[in-house]
């Protein structure tokens, strides 16, 4: 049995707490919030027997054997790295961290201590996404083509009233990296490498100093050519990925989750048996929360590998800081051409400051 601690008390360590409370391989130990009034009401409601204001305090009264990392972004790579050089296995929620050093920083922290730490991915881990990932690398429907990535969700004023979002240093961005990763992160797993991206991003109508929307076009190394749109600002909120392969369509539009009609498959004529692979049955189960925490969970116990590992990590988190650095000065950035020395490596926002996108 696993001792986790969760940091963090708000909707999203909610949700954690949740699918470990499913985890036959783990017993939440502890939470750590500042908020009192959140942290007691948090231990109450998921039997957590002891509740810290702050992480040193914890780290300090135990030795965790995993970690979730639920706190605002912009802490999230210092308290990943005291949780890995305090011996825990750390799963940190989107944004992972910072930037590319920041992810090095973690990637350091993981040599030092032996253990792992993973990034929240779980949009990869439903039955329909497995199914349609084997489909793909068996090449059922032909190379990829065209594809559309769309993150069109809304977020208002009183969003924005909590202190620490629509700013850089503590949000790291806007929808980009904030509500956009998940999705942009499922098209890079289910299609590969990307070679370069082309970017605008704007603040339009929130009085936030990041991005409230940003569009993309990207080449991946396949050939394929894909649009990405992130917004805040969608009264009709959505979720779509389409993949547009030679053989056949498919396409998933949702929201946060997901059920088996919000996907669709469409052939191209005389690739009508592609219809009974895909709707063969491709599982059900536990969620895909779930899913992830116990296999990060049976690889702690020396049971199979680290899923979303840092490696995993790096393609989309360089997306990111590539996409703004796009913005930010109207070229087109190579995949990989970040590096130590560039503002957009220490950081995915560079040196960008408030209303840098304001028009």
């Amino acid at each position: 049995m696993l001792d986790t601690v969760i940091v963090g008390a708000g909707q999203v360590a909610q949700a954690h707490a949740r699918a470990l409370a499913a985890s036959p391989h783990v017993r939440l130990a502890a939470v750590v919030e500042p908020d009192p009034v959140a942290r007691e009401a948090f231990a109450r409601r998921h039997g957590a027997p002891a509740a810290y204001a702050d992480l040193d305090t914890l780290l300090t009264a135990m030795r965790p054997d995993l970690a979730h990392i639920c706190s605002p972004p912009g802490v999230h790579a210092d308290q990943a790295i005291a949780c890995l050089d305090a011996g825990a296995w750390v799963m940190c929620e989107k944004p992972l961290c910072g930037g590319l050093a920041e992810l090095d920083r973690i990637a350091a922290a993981e040599r030092r201590s032996g253990a792992r730490c993973a990034g929240v991915a779980q949009w990869r881990f439903s039955p329909r996404t497995q199914r349609l990932r084997d489909l793909i690398d068996r090449q059922a429907f032909g190379r990829p083509l065209a594809v559309s990535v769309e993150t069109a969700w809304f977020r208002d004023e009183a969003y924005y009233a909590a202190p620490w979002r629509g700013r850089w240093e503590s949000e790291l961005g806007g929808p980009t990296v904030g509500v956009g990763i998940h999705l942009m992160d499922l098209a890079l797993w289910l299609l590969g490498d990307w070679v370069d991206v082309a970017a605008l991003a704007s603040t339009l109508d929130r009085e936030i100093d990041v991005e409230d929307v940003s569009v993309a076009a990207v080449r991946f190394a396949s050939g394929a050519l894909a649009t990405v749109v992130n917004s805040v600002l969608s009264p009709r909120e959505e979720s779509r990925l389409r993949i547009d392969f030679q053989y056949a369509t498919v396409e998933f539009n949702a929201l946060y989750s997901e059920a088996p009609g919000d996907w669709r498959l469409t052939a191209r004529p005389g690739y009508e048996p592609l219809l009974s692979a895909w709707e063969r049955e491709a599982g059900a189960g536990p969620s895909r929360m779930t899913r992830q925490f116990g296999r990060f969970a049976s690889a702690a116990l020396g049971e199979g590998d680290v899923e979303v590992s840092l490696d995993e990590v790096r393609p989309v988190l360089d997306l990111v800081s590539s996409l703004y650095k796009s913005a930010a000065t109207g070229n087109v950035v190579r995949r990989g051409s970040i590096a130590p020395g560039d503002p957009f490596y220490a950081r995915v926002s560079g040196d960008l400051g408030p209303g840098a996108f304001r028009p």
